[in-house]
């Protein structure tokens, strides 16, 4: 190869951990670059922050450039016989990452419970295997908090996991690692978990797309751990992105019923492209926090609405106090039926039969040990489900057919540790979770301390493509994601 050709094959790869997944599919569907260069150039930003970052915690690199070679071979062979290159699978040849908790095959799925220390997958998640089938390819599973019950990714197995704009800095939780992943240019797109703001929150905190799907849209069949029916409500499984035109695509591939997750049923997944923004209603909430929202978000919020403004959308401001009081009706769905026991004991009781609030767990599940032991009278208990039932009828009422805009946290990624002891930090995430709602977070750029800033974008449930469509919207006003410098 000559030094022009050198040149221009550089040039060709320089940005390949900057696009879309979509893009990266249709460049290796035209032959512009092979599956082998996508793969390579993202395991090279792996590898470089492995420890750095400490966000993937296992990987099958072996497997997974086998996987691309065998895509290469293929796409040569068919181009070679006048083969129709474009029926390859929409996700051919891009990897991908999976939050630890969701089962991919051979990895381990631990959770980061200690007791289940060496426990390997041996089946992949409905939704990951979903992907893989539409010709994605894994590549290693990501760091979360144990028992996915904090908003930091710290557990007694893998560590930490650090912020990749600041490791000074959390990557948030419970998706942490795979945010972080995103984040730093590592991956293309994760498969997460959401159930009070674990993929939102995170995404918020590493500045990339995060979208916590409809209620009932797609299998959690895979995902451990399991949970009471009525906690199973809250949970979705979703994406984190890097740019916003992979969400709608993503969600089509691993929505759908899979006859094993009796919650998920069939949902027709409208257009971005046919939203309107012209007239659209978009909703500010006010008063609704026990501490107020910081400056860096609610700057970040008024500049996401002024720009739909711009669009032609219509703001409106409502007042919702009632939210400062949503963490007790959350904590008690998320607890389920009181006659099943409690639900951090029972789950670690699954993983080793011993409880206690020691035995090397993470401070948060520490915390949720004793916190859970407190009697809770059946008639608080009945309050409080019916309060939550009432946030949800509220939020339902105050979205209508626009979307509403609020952070997912009150303020950009807090420094380690910071969190703990703090439950009603899930307020401004959790909420949604109670009515089952999309939401999608979206990166708005920098803090001053240069720090992702994001809002959240909330739809009525089954208006998964309209918080997209907006989600679209503000990236080609912002810009969206942007990689960290190098520290």
């Amino acid at each position: 190869m000559s030094a022009g050709d050198q040149t221009w094959s550089s040039a060709r790869t320089s940005n390949l951990t900057e696009r879309s997944a979509i893009a990266l599919a249709d460049a290796i569907r035209r032959r512009e670059v092979t599956a082998t260069q996508v793969l390579e150039a993202h395991l090279e930003v792996l590898e470089r922050d492995r420890r750095r970052l400490n966000a993937l915690v296992a990987d099958d690199f072996a497997a997974a450039r086998a996987r691309a070679h065998e895509i290469d071979q293929q796409i040569a062979d068919t181009a070679l016989r006048g083969g129709a290159l474009a029926e390859l699978p929409p996700l051919v040849g891009v990897p991908f990452t999976v939050k630890e908790s969701i089962a991919l095959k051979g990895m381990p799925h631990t959770a980061g419970v200690p007791a289940r220390r060496g426990l390997l997958a041996t089946r992949s998640a409905t939704a990951v295997q979903r992907l893989v089938d539409a010709g994605a390819i894994p590549v290693g599973v990501t760091n979360v908090s144990e028992l996915g019950l904090w908003i930091e990714s710290e557990n007694p197995l893998c560590g930490r996991t650090v912020n990749p704009y600041d490791i000074r800095r959390t990557a948030g939780g419970s998706s942490g690692g795979e945010a972080a992943v995103v984040g730093s240019g590592g991956s293309p797109f994760g498969v997460a978990a959401d159930i009070g703001g674990s993929i939102r929150v995170p995404a918020l905190f590493c500045g990339v797309f995060g979208h916590r799907p409809s209620a009932g849209l797609v299998p959690s069949t895979g995902h451990w751990p399991r949970l009471t029916e009525a906690a199973q409500r809250l949970l979705a499984l979703g994406v984190l992105t890097r740019r916003a035109e992979d969400l709608l695509p993503l969600l089509e591939i691993i929505a759908g019923p899979d006859g094993l997750d009796q919650q998920v049923v069939a949902m027709q997944l409208g257009d971005p492209a046919e939203v309107s923004l012209d007239g659209l209603t978009v909703t500010l909430v006010e008063d609704s926090s026990l501490r107020p929202i910081g400056r860096d978000l609610r700057d970040a919020r008024e500049r996401a609405a002024g720009a739909l403004v711009a669009a032609g959308a219509r703001v409106r401001v409502v007042s919702l106090p009632g939210w400062r009081t949503a963490l007790l009706p959350f904590l008690t769905v998320l607890r389920g039926d009181g006659t099943q026991g409690t639900r951090v004991s029972a789950l670690l009781g699954e993983a080793h039969g011993r409880l206690g609030t020691g035995g090397g767990h993470a401070l948060p599940t520490r915390i949720a040990l004793i916190a859970e032991r407190l009697p809770l009278r059946a008639t608080d208990r009945e309050r409080f489900l019916v309060r939550a039932s009432e946030l949800a009828a509220e939020l339902l009422e105050v979205i209508g057919d626009g979307v509403l805009l609020h952070p997912a946290h009150r303020t950009p990624a807090p420094r380690l540790r910071r969190t703990y002891g703090r439950p009603w930090l899930l307020t401004p995430a959790a909420v949604f979770n109670l009515a089952g709602v999309p939401v999608t977070e979206v990166p708005l750029g920098l803090s001053r301390a240069g720090l992702p800033v994001g809002v959240q974008i909330a739809a009525a449930a089954g208006a998964d493509h309209l918080t997209i469509a907006v989600a679209l919207e503000l990236e080609a006003v912002f810009g969206g994601w942007g990689a960290p410098e190098r520290l």
